[in-house]
């Protein structure tokens, strides 16, 4: 009798799809196993070994040619010095086989079955064995309809009187692009604390990144190009017009300065990592920091120029202190998360404990967008309200690049969690890379449109606050007040020879307006 199939999957699994689901696991192309104890999952006994997009390899190079380039074409899964232990207590009792599981994941319903459709074992049981169809404390595998030599079991059993069982080290070559998964499996309730050791090897033919991760290094290369142009044309224009530079404009000199810092240690983050198949953590904990520190201070930028700050206003007041505390915190928590996810144990945090570390940083997020346009309301309110017509110009364009900037994140935040929610098991892991590359252009874009609102030039002063009023920006009022002559001219209408010339809706000098200041 046939063993019957069940649609829904079994558990370790599930385990695997939830784990990519909620933490995007990135995990190194040697996956090391230092002491991982098995875990019951059902009726087996299982470690889970790594889960990676592999694409199948372009050329016939040798897979034991250890001086082949890692960008030879290759590609394949290697188990290097994999020993099992089991503890002294059971040193005298005999043990059935450990199994070594290789599998792509559209194989995975040829993994364990069930006789009359019950729930599904990985590992046989009494009433399958007597049907004949398996042998008792044996994983249940079936040959796939695609290519019966998948999926791949390799065994090992102890010796008597061994404490040790050790896999001999072999290659599997890789010839269909797909997300293989490995897990070391046993069936046996002696061996509750069996541990493994040892290493595997996942290689892709351009390299050691995982197929997910390949397509970011040369991303991470045109990022970087992209910001040598943006700082380019930003620091030509700083040195053109130094003179006139608000400070407002070296904030973005800053933002400019640590975005091109961040891209290129990514990039060389990506290409070391290809090349030694192991995340170099220094490189990578500096390209999270100088990232974090981009983000938190474009954030604080925004903020302050959607406040006034340095525009129409000389200082953010009692203001100041609560936004040094935003942004001291956004970077904490920010920070925290990018080391979690991109230099810590990816593969032991949990769901909940990732949820614990993104709900701050999303919540403060949502702070910083209605603080912004808040602030941007009322700052809009005032230009208006005073007839500044130039400042205000530009912070209608700024407000519609950031408007867009929101409206285009909701809309590819609903779009991710469709992608994750609809892609459970990765199977659409070669476009996974275009989630996280998304942020990074739509940052950039927004960054581009800032530098050509408030580029340097020889006007650059008129965006800047002027103290000739005698108003205070923060004062409400309701009516209009004429402006009087001032011996000097004002900052903000720098080329005209008259005093407080009015400008028109147009931006262009009044003529009328001109000859009412005369006779006032």
């Amino acid at each position: 009798m046939a063993i019957k199939p069940s649609h829904s999957m079994f558990f370790f699994m599930f385990l695997l799809s939830s784990g990519c689901f909620f933490l995007g696991i990135i995990e190194a192309s040697v996956h090391e196993y230092k002491g991982e104890r098995f875990v019951r999952k059902g009726n087996a006994f299982v470690v889970h070994g790594g889960s990676e997009g592999i694409y199948s390899s372009v050329s016939d190079v040798s897979l034991n040619d250890s001086a082949a380039s890692a960008d030879n074409g290759d590609a394949y899964i290697r188990f290097e010095k994999i020993k099992f232990r089991k503890p002294e207590l059971n040193l005298n009792f005999s043990s059935s086989s450990i199994h070594a599981l290789v599998f792509e994941v559209e194989d995975r319903e040829t993994i364990g079955g069930s006789a009359y459709g019950g729930q599904r074992a990985v590992c046989c049981t009494a009433d399958l064995a007597k049907l004949g169809v398996c042998k008792q404390g044996e994983v249940i595998v079936r040959p796939s309809t695609r290519d019966p030599s998948w999926p791949q079991v390799f065994s090992v059993v102890f010796k008597e009187n061994r404490l040790i069982a050790t896999m001999r080290s072999k290659s599997i070559p890789i010839t269909k692009t797909g997300m293989y998964n490995l897990y070391f499996i046993h069936c046996d309730p002696n061996l509750v604390d069996l541990v493994v050791a040892g290493k595997t090897i996942w290689k892709n033919p351009t390299g050691y990144l995982p197929g997910r991760m390949a397509p970011l290094m040369n991303f991470y290369g045109f990022m970087s190009l992209a910001f040598v142009i943006l700082g380019m044309f930003w620091f030509s224009q700083y040195a053109r017009f130094w003179r006139e530079v608000l400070p407002l404009q070296n904030c973005i000199t800053l933002v400019i300065t640590l975005g091109m810092f961040e891209m290129a240690l990514w990039y060389f983050e990506y290409a070391e990592f290809n090349e030694t198949g192991v995340r170099p953590m220094g490189i990578t904990a500096w390209a999270v920091t100088f990232g974090t520190v981009k983000r938190t201070v474009a954030r604080l930028i925004i903020l302050m120029v959607s406040m006034g700050y340095g525009v129409v206003r000389p200082t953010l007041g009692g203001l100041t202190s609560k936004v040094i505390m935003l942004g001291a915190t956004f970077f904490v928590a920010s920070e925290v998360l990018e080391l979690v996810e991109n230099v810590g144990a990816v593969s032991d945090l949990s769901g909940k404990a990732r949820l614990f570390l993104v709900l701050p940083v999303a919540i403060l997020d949502a702070f910083f967008v209605i603080w912004i346009f808040t602030s941007l309301s009322a700052t809009l309110s005032k230009l208006q309200a005073r007839r500044m017509m130039v400042k205000l110009d530009i912070y209608r364009k700024f407000t519609n690049a950031l408007a867009v900037a929101v409206i285009v994140s909701v809309g590819w935040t609903c779009y991710e969690l469709y992608f994750k929610s609809t892609d459970v098991y990765n199977e659409r892991w070669q476009n996974a890379w275009i989630i996280p590359a998304f942020w990074q252009v739509l940052s950039l874009s927004l960054l581009c449109v800032i530098c050509a609102l408030w580029a340097p030039s020889q006007n650059s002063t008129r965006y800047a606050y002027s103290d000739d009023t005698n108003e205070e920006f923060d004062k409400d009022e309701t009516s209009l007040t004429l402006i009087k002559p001032s011996p000097f001219p004002s900052k903000e209408f720098r080329t005209a020879p008259e005093p407080r010339p009015v400008q028109s809706n147009n931006g262009t000098l009044n003529d009328d307006d001109l000859e009412e200041d005369k006779t006032e």
